[in-house]
């Protein structure tokens, strides 16, 4: 087993959910949207769990919608992090395109491989031929944020470091924006889980990107508490001055 095939086993996996994600949502429809994100949901993180088991028989799984709890994981050497599906609510309505499928590898305290599948752009970005950065030209930049709960003191930021904000769906897709050179920052402080931002985080930061919490200090996976409530993702030459803005902003009275 080499850290080669993981990535290679990462981009596949991620890639197939979502095809099969992308038939499911043909078959369902856009109808009844819950029934739909409950299969969705449901149907990929089953062929996730049964391929990962097949496949990577003595690694853990730490899944959104698996056990949380599981002690195993917390003494395993090796844990795969996934989202069946990020952007559930996107995923549910039609013509939206900003959901994917995370796949992470963990290993010895570090993420190691990793890919984020769009099924609906056709794309996967993963960690053995992460994107390559796009540059940042002028003063102003784009910020991604969540289209249903903006953090507020991000709208601020804005205003102060001369940025727009640019809604979008799932965590995957705004941090792959960022890789992408859609925008050239994502902001989130209100509340995430491990499993949204690892396979992200490990393409972003392979491809050269700044990946941290939002006081800069350093993305932490597989805790006992699978909460990672806040991140940081932007070209590199914007870090200093979102991390100042951020502390300015947080600044106790």
């Amino acid at each position: 087993m080499t850290i080669r095939d993981d990535h290679a086993l990462a981009e596949d996996l991620a890639t197939e959910a979502g095809e099969k994600l992308l038939r499911l949502r043909a078959r369902y429809g856009f109808d009844d949207p819950k029934a739909l994100k409950d299969a969705g949901d449901r149907e990929s993180h089953r062929f996730l769990i049964e391929s990962l088991e097949r496949l990577r028989p003595s690694d853990s799984v730490l899944s959104e919608e698996g056990d949380r709890q599981d002690p195993a994981r917390l003494k395993a050497s090796r844990v795969w992090i996934v989202d069946p599906l990020d952007g559930t609510r996107e995923f549910g309505e039609a013509g939206r395109a900003d959901w994917a499928v995370h796949v992470a590898l963990w290993e010895d305290g570090e993420l190691v491989a990793g890919a984020v599948a769009l099924p609906a752009q056709g794309r996967t970005l993963g960690t053995g031929k992460p994107p390559r950065l796009p540059r940042h030209e002028g003063p102003r930049f784009r910020i991604a944020v969540s289209r249903t709960r903006p953090p507020e003191f991000v709208q601020k930021l804005a205003y102060l470091a001369g940025a727009d904000l640019v809604p979008i769906g799932s965590a995957g897709a705004k941090i792959c924006a960022v890789l992408t050179g859609e925008v050239e920052a994502y902001v989130h402080a209100g509340g995430q889980y491990e499993w949204d931002s690892a396979a992200p985080a490990a393409v972003a930061l392979a491809a050269g990107a700044h990946a941290s919490r939002i006081d800069g200090s350093p993305l932490t996976y597989n805790q006992a508490d699978p909460s990672l409530p806040d991140i940081l993702v932007c070209l590199p030459d914007l870090a200093p001055t979102l991390l100042a803005g951020i502390r300015d902003l947080h600044r106790p009275v």
